[in-house]
């Protein structure tokens, strides 16, 4: 499954990558000597063996980048320390992740031995391969439940684990940016459709595997047929994806910006020195003037592109690139810090043509460790010992909206791409159109493409143009159907622009959010009970 993802991005293995895991752990016989054991939801130890290798091996190399903040010298972080925080991060989201699917695997188990009538849980955890008898209409009703089980099961999961802080990796972000099909899926009930509809087809080739091993040899010549039930879903789900990714985009002349971006390409070594200061403020005042003459409506650049605080008024009039702005008359959106009581915000901040501040975002979900200590009471010892930084960062209101003169935005900064909850509640109360700022400075070419692959599943869910701004790439333009108008390099500083289109459509998820997952939960309870009657 670590393959989908950049830098292979084979997704298509994403349908098949899921079976092996499925066959363990519906397969899964329990010691003779654990048999007797009255309380069937104990499981030993090695049961998790499996689930946890599969999650390791999934998050653990999807998520190998993060190894890209070390070294962080620059931030006063020797080398020894800088690489023990890099493992400690990569190790702690690994272990995180691994702990979800070893937690799918438990409650998949218990939950697949609740729905079989008549039988001892305990024997029926001894021999889960022969529920419902060889063959027949039973068995394939039994098989059908756990894939119905299994899938509410992954959904629900997902969704709980997308509310805390330590989230990327849902199966979903396998299929961006290349399966745009499917992806469409996400309009209807955003990243949780296209995850089920992942862990559905995987399950259905897994039954279908588990049944033919049943039969008899002959049998095993015919099971082929069984096959053909996860192929039509993957069919039809991908037509259903299609006709939606075909839908006209309707776009009016009157709805139209064009807006600009600068990709300042200013290395974190020097970010916060003079130096660095001097020549972001060169670029971006430069690129500005640019776009200003190209006639632009707006200006975008990136995360902390000028890391000063912007609602220092005094501070901000001195800066050349405050001064182009009133200059030139050309509406800002700027990446710098906002200041919330004593505490400072990663900030975008809307700078009209007068120099005043008429909108600001502040950044919601802060990097952990890089912007935040999570769990601060078991880590934040360990951290502090490590690393002489000051976690003094705030997070924004998770209410909060972005308006500027053109209407209403939606905004996410970085690690905000990742919780797509964010953005359907910016569209649903009026968002035309979608901005992102990050920095991606310290990290690997991999994580550069999968924040660009999050943002195009932001795109689409929300029916939204992107215009994304990024300090070394990648920049972009992305059109509602999620297809990249423009990419900038890596490590470059770009100059570009593009005409946008502001839309108010809502989609089903935008509306109503992720209804599936309930329904999906409520479907397998309805199936457990009908079973069980």
């Amino acid at each position: 499954m670590a393959l989908t993802t950049a830098p292979v991005n084979a997704w298509l293995l994403a349908w098949v990558a899921l079976v092996p895991l499925w066959i363990l752990v519906v397969s899964y016989e329990r010691p003779k000597q654990e048999v007797k054991q009255p309380k069937f939801f104990f499981l030993p130890a090695s049961f998790f063996l499996f689930p946890s290798l599969w999650g390791i091996g999934y998050h653990g190399l999807a998520l190998s980048w993060i190894m890209g903040i070390h070294p962080m010298t620059w931030l006063g972080v020797p080398w020894w320390p800088s690489l023990a925080i890099a493992l400690f991060c990569w190790a702690f989201i690994t272990l995180w992740g691994a702990a979800l699917v070893a937690l799918w695997a438990w409650l998949f188990v218990i939950l697949n031995s609740l729905t079989l009538p008549g039988k001892n849980p305990i024997l029926i955890l001894n021999s889960l391969p022969l529920q419902g008898g060889a063959g027949g209409d039973k068995a394939q009703f039994s098989a059908l439940t756990r894939v119905l089980i299994g899938t509410a099961l992954w959904c629900a999961l997902e969704s709980i684990w997308s509310t805390g802080s330590l989230w990327w990796t849902s199966l979903s972000y396998t299929q961006s940016p290349h399966n745009l099909a499917i992806l469409h899926l996400g309009q209807l009930s955003g990243p949780s459709a296209v995850t089920a509809a992942i862990v559905a087809v995987n399950g259905l080739i897994a039954e279908a595997f588990i049944e033919g091993r049943r039969k008899t040899e002959e049998g095993r010549r015919k099971n082929w047929i069984a096959y053909i039930l996860p192929a039509s879903l993957c069919l039809l789900l991908h037509i259903a994806g299609w006709s939606l990714y075909n839908r006209p985009l309707n776009q009016e002349a009157a709805t139209a910006l064009k807006i600009g971006i600068i990709q300042g390409n200013i290395p974190n070594e020097i970010k916060f020195d003079s130096a660095g200061w001097g020549r972001a403020l060169e670029g971006y005042t430069t690129g500005y003037k640019q776009l200003a003459d190209r006639k632009v409506d707006a200006v975008l650049i990136p995360e902390t592109a000028l890391p000063f605080i912007w609602t220092n008024e005094y501070q901000r009039s001195t800066l050349s690139f405050y001064q182009a702005i009133l200059e030139r008359g050309v509406v800002a959106w700027v990446g710098g810090f906002g200041q919330q009581e004593n505490s400072i915000t990663n900030s975008l901040l809307a700078i009209d043509r007068t120099g005043e501040i008429v909108g600001r975002y502040d950044k919601l979900k802060l990097v952990p460790l890089g912007e935040y200590i999570p769990f601060y009471e078991i880590l934040g010892g360990i951290i502090n010992r490590l690393s002489p930084l000051d976690a003094h960062l705030v997070p924004g209101n998770s209410q909060q909206l972005f308006d500027t003169p053109f209407g209403r935005a939606i905004v996410g900064i970085c690690y905000d791409s990742a919780f797509a909850e964010n953005f359907r509640y910016q569209a649903a109360n009026g968002g035309e159109f979608m901005i992102t700022a990050s920095n991606n400075a310290h990290y690997k070419p991999p994580m550069l493409d999968q924040h660009h692959a999050l943002d195009v599943m932001r795109a689409i869910e929300t029916d939204r143009w992107a215009v994304i701004a990024t300090n070394t790439g990648y920049s972009a333009f992305v059109n509602p159907r999620g297809e990249t108008v423009w990419k900038s390099g890596i490590n470059t500083y770009e100059v570009r622009d593009a005409t946008i289109y502001r839309r108010q459509t809502r989609t089903l998820y935008v509306r109503w959010g992720d209804w599936l997952t309930p329904v999906l939960l409520v479907l397998a309870g309805l199936m457990r009970l009908i079973v069980k009657n």
